[in-house]
């Protein structure tokens, strides 16, 4: 049931926790845990984030790690028609935004311009929308309300990319295009922009981003996503307690070699 139908359905009939299926809840309050925590800074997660031009990567914060009940939720959010957990990640990233040193960096004189990684086309289609453009609109209306003179734009788009569903995801790096839009060209010129991204993996996507509005004059000053992939053998949140070393890893953590495959930023 693809696109604005599969959306409306769930809106009127959840069928159960999108994160662990529990019957009759959207987001269960167990769940829910994962994405009531502080900002973590995540881009030392993301190798292809450096564009190896002698600049370092722009900071990067995430609501939580990819583990757990968030990796099928996001899932279910973005290609299952839950429409339902828009308003929850629309909060999350408000959280994260709102954390006084997230705030601090991103605050100035000159306008942010918020900036959602942008989706194909087909996406787009398949989905009756744009989820992470409206969270990139949930991000800028938060930090209005906070003081900060911020305002979402689309200013990018996909460019034609290579067919490359059967690549790994360095490969389909390297082949991903974006371009800023003819109408945005004019505003992104000396702009400070945040950009706001679903799940960092590689960092190509946001890598590529960058790029694109780097090559208009703006600069890139920070990102914030819902989650990030941790790097192999990192010890994570999941919900399971805190150890010495970080958080331990439950048993529904399982490897993101699958979804990092399909999502190559």
């Amino acid at each position: 049931m693809p696109g604005l139908l599969a959306q409306l359905w769930g809106l009127v009939l959840p069928v159960g926790c999108a994160g662990c299926g529990t019957p009759d809840e959207s987001w269960c309050a167990s769940c829910a845990q994962q994405l009531i925590r502080a900002p973590q800074r995540c881009e030392h997660r993301a190798g292809r984030l450096d564009l190896l031009d002698g600049c370092a990567p722009p900071p990067v914060w995430c609501a939580t790690s990819f583990t757990g009940p968030v990796r099928p939720a996001v899932s279910a959010w973005k290609d299952g028609g839950r429409a339902d957990l828009q308003p929850v990640f629309a909060r999350a990233l408000a959280a994260v935004v709102g954390d006084p040193e997230v705030t601090r960096f991103v605050s100035g004189s000159d306008r942010l311009l918020v900036v959602g990684v942008p989706t194909s086309g087909a996406a787009r289609r398949r989905r009756g929308g744009d989820p992470v453009g409206e969270l990139a609109g949930a991000v800028a209306a938060h930090l209005r309300t906070g003081g900060v003179d911020a305002r979402r734009v689309a200013a990018l788009r996909r460019g034609r990319d290579v067919d490359s569903t059967t690549l790994g995801a360095r490969a389909r790096g390297r082949r991903m295009r974006v371009e800023a839009r003819p109408a945005a060209r004019r505003l992104l010129g000396g702009a400070r922009v945040l950009l706001v991204d679903d799940v960092l993996t590689t960092g190509a996507t946001v890598a590529a981003c960058r790029r694109a509005l780097e090559e208009e004059g703006a600069h890139l000053v920070a990102g914030v996503v819902l989650a990030s992939t941790p790097r192999p053998g990192e010890v994570v949140d999941t919900g399971a307690g805190r150890t010495p070393g970080g958080w331990s890893a439950g048993p529904r953590d399982v490897s993101v070699e699958s979804w990092s495959r399909s999502h190559p930023g």
